[in-house]
């Protein structure tokens, strides 16, 4: 089964795509859409959604995973950040893809064993569980991998829950 990761990001979204075999993962392809930050913001999100576009229509996963984002001190960041979340999450579902959501913690303890673990320590692992993504272009596009990973490893419990992500299973 296909599955992508997605690491929201108004400036890099992160994307990866890896083939899940029963608990056997293999690295497909991973990459960053990237938005120009001198275009106003609307245009920004149309490339966002463009970028994604062309991802999921060259790799055909048939599910996808988007990183919950935090909340940043500064106001303004935040709400932009959601607005790129917004387009992250509506763009797969518009090809009729599933999307389950997953909080940082959980990814970082999916993939590293630690939820509060550093960048580089998912990183790390990502390349030890996908020997093949050290060619992952970005620290971006490694998160989304990792997003991926952590969809692999869940969504079967999720599926034997019926539950649509964590949130509702944790109630």
């Amino acid at each position: 089964m296909r599955l992508l990761g997605l690491d929201p990001g108004l400036q890099h979204t992160g994307w990866g795509v890896i083939e899940a075999d029963g608990s056997r993962l293999s690295f497909v392809a991973a990459g960053t859409v990237n938005s120009d930050s001198k275009l106003p913001l609307a245009e920004r999100l149309v490339q966002i959604h463009d970028g994604l576009r062309a991802v999921i229509d060259q790799w055909e996963p048939v599910e996808a995973a988007v990183e919950e984002t935090f909340v940043n001190k500064n106001p303004t960041s935040t709400l932009k950040l959601g607005l790129a979340r917004g387009v992250v999450l509506l763009t797969p579902a518009l090809f009729n893809l599933k999307v389950a959501e997953y909080p940082a913690n959980l990814i970082k303890k999916s993939v590293v064993g630690a939820g509060h673990a550093a960048k580089e320590q998912v990183q790390m692992m990502v390349r030890v569980l996908l020997p093949a993504s050290g060619d992952a272009d970005s620290a971006d596009a490694a998160d989304a991998l990792a997003v991926a990973i952590c969809h692999a490893h869940h969504r079967a419990t999720l599926k034997t829950w019926g539950a649509k992500d964590f949130r509702e299973v944790l109630r």
